[in-house]
């Protein structure tokens, strides 16, 4: 009898840690179909039946990072670590933390190496622990490109596709490292992650996430064939119909409607998918319908999901309430942890505060901010072009010089004539505005260097001498500072070797060709 019991009492054991460990790997797959509430219900049900269980912790920490909710999955780890769960993967999560709270990175390269060599068997050959190294991926693939080191991810990632490699995670966490990286790495991106689908073809995941990059390169048909794919793979993966709702959400608002049902269909039924039927109402233009729903998360169980206060600021701004706009956004910014905020956000505040004179420099910083935020190269030239707009309505030309040149160096090249023109047209024209004023040097060296870059950039072009004369003789008018006669000079040089016909309507009539229609210090 005894021996029965044992037996008996042996099996339940074994079946507690095979239903635990069922609990967990649930968990792992509810995260995996971004159904994030779901999969901390299903954590926390598996820590609470076995606190000490370091798979079940690190997930649960992940789920909670995924939600935004940096301190809870912080205090989770800390806990775990101070209670004698002192396990590798742990330290691979407290360092996850720390990175996406914006701590040393180095120091958290130094418990994710401390981690790999604890989980490195010390008898017979050393090879790391897999999941250790794609836990380590893991954590230097999320967050903006700021945040931690994805050349260090991968190559902590392709040792671990060595020991693992038919683990399709693997390779997504490895494309969304090179993504980090910048536009560059787009291709070796899109290898790591048609290389998930060929290991498992039903790996929706893996197809999503190229056609989230065409998505961002605005390339449609090959957006729609790889979400095509995603779909056929498994036409339950939810975050598929969520990018098509946002895609169409500003185009065709009923498609989008098509596209959020499909959405709510299969994802958790929580604060988010409350959060996107109220955008819904926003995009489609019933702002009071919308503000509605926000109002009525704030009053029940999502009243501490903040994003509401985001649906609050975009339709108070439509009804034209800047005022309650901004406050929204403020206190938004305020209670969100940083893996909250998207680039957008802050863009969307920077164009709020370029609304209230004398709050140019703050709208300029919310701008710059979501320009460094973001890796997608459109979305940072159209945040650099907000941010140069508003230092120009600003009369603040140095800056917008500044911004512009950085703009030029993510085009990969020199700012176009056009560019240039509108540069020079402001300076100028804020400076016969000031003409009457006391002479600015400085303000005058930054108009003047603008215009002469101008002329540097495109030396066959009048229009940059043009306005460099314009300029000088305008903050010069007695000639008693001698500015004009340098851009003079230049100015005579360039319509003397200019020959061609588009110059001849500068000649005036009956002057001789050597004279070229050059001016002198009398005219402007």
């Amino acid at each position: 009898m005894k021996k029965i019991i044992v037996s008996l009492m042996s099996s339940i054991a074994v079946s507690s840690i095979v239903s635990a460990q069922n609990t967990v790997n649930d968990g792992v797959k509810f995260l995996y179909y971004e159904r994030v509430t779901s999969a901390k219900q299903t954590l926390q049900r598996a820590v609470a039946a076995n606190p000490k269980d370091p798979l079940a912790i690190y997930w649960l920490g992940q789920a909670y990072m995924v939600d935004g909710l940096l301190d809870s999955a912080k205090t989770l780890y800390q806990n775990a670590l101070n209670n004698g769960v002192n396990e590798p993967l742990l330290w691979v999560g407290a360092g996850h933390v720390q990175i996406m709270q914006g701590g040393d990175v180095n120091t958290a390269k130094q418990h994710f190496e401390e981690a790999i060599t604890a989980s490195t068997p010390t008898k017979g050959r050393k090879i790391p622990n897999a999941d250790v190294m794609n836990a380590i991926g893991r954590a230097m693939s999320t967050g903006g490109s700021n945040q931690g080191d994805p050349n260090y991810g991968i190559d902590k990632l392709k040792r671990a596709a060595q020991l693992d490699p038919n683990n399709p995670e693997i390779y997504v966490n490895l494309g969304m490292c090179y993504l980090k990286l910048g536009g560059d790495h787009g291709g070796e991106a899109f290898e790591a992650f048609r290389q998930a689908t060929q290991l498992n073809p039903q790996y929706a995941r893996a197809y999503y996430k190229i056609g989230r990059v065409y998505q961002t390169q605005r390339n449609k048909e090959s957006m729609d064939e790889w979400y095509g794919k995603a779909i056929a793979a498994d036409a339950t993966f939810a975050p598929v119909y969520l990018q098509y709702f946002l895609y169409y959400s500003e185009k065709d608002v009923n498609t989008a409607k098509e596209y959020l049902d499909k959405y709510v269909q299969y994802a958790d039924k929580d604060c988010n998918t409350d959060y996107f039927v109220g955008d819904y109402l926003f995009r489609a233009g019933k702002y009071q319908e919308s503000l509605a729903k926000a109002k009525e998360m704030q009053a029940g169980a999502c009243k501490n999901f903040h994003r509401a206060n985001v649906l609050y600021a975009y339709d108070y701004d439509r009804l034209g309430d800047s005022v309650q706009a901004r406050q929204y956004m403020q206190t938004f910014f305020q209670v969100a942890d940083a893996s909250e905020i998207e680039p957008d956000d802050v863009a969307f505040a920077g164009k709020e505060y370029a609304k209230f004179p004398g709050l140019e420099d703050t709208a300029i910083a919310y701008l710059m901010r979501a320009y460094e935020m973001d890796t997608v190269k459109e979305n940072q030239i159209e945040y650099l072009t907000d941010a140069a707009n508003v230092a120009a309505k600003k009369n603040d030309f140095a800056k917008q010089f500044e911004i512009m040149n950085k703009m030029a160096a993510l085009k990969g090249g020199k700012l176009s004539e056009t560019d240039y023109f509108k540069m020079a047209s402001a300076v100028t024209d804020a400076a016969k505005a000031d003409s009457s004023s006391a002479f600015d040097q400085a303000k005058y060296n930054t108009a003047d260097s603008i215009v002469a870059s101008y002329i540097n950039a495109y030396p066959d072009k009048p229009q940059g001498y043009s306005f460099r004369v314009r300029l000088a003789k305008m903050m010069d008018k007695d000639s008693t500072k001698g500015l004009a006669v340098h851009p003079i000079e230049q100015y005579n040089q360039f319509l003397i070797k200019d020959t061609a016909a588009s110059n001849k309507s500068r000649r005036s009539p009956g002057s001789s060709a050597s004279g070229s229609g050059a001016i002198n210090c009398g005219r402007i």
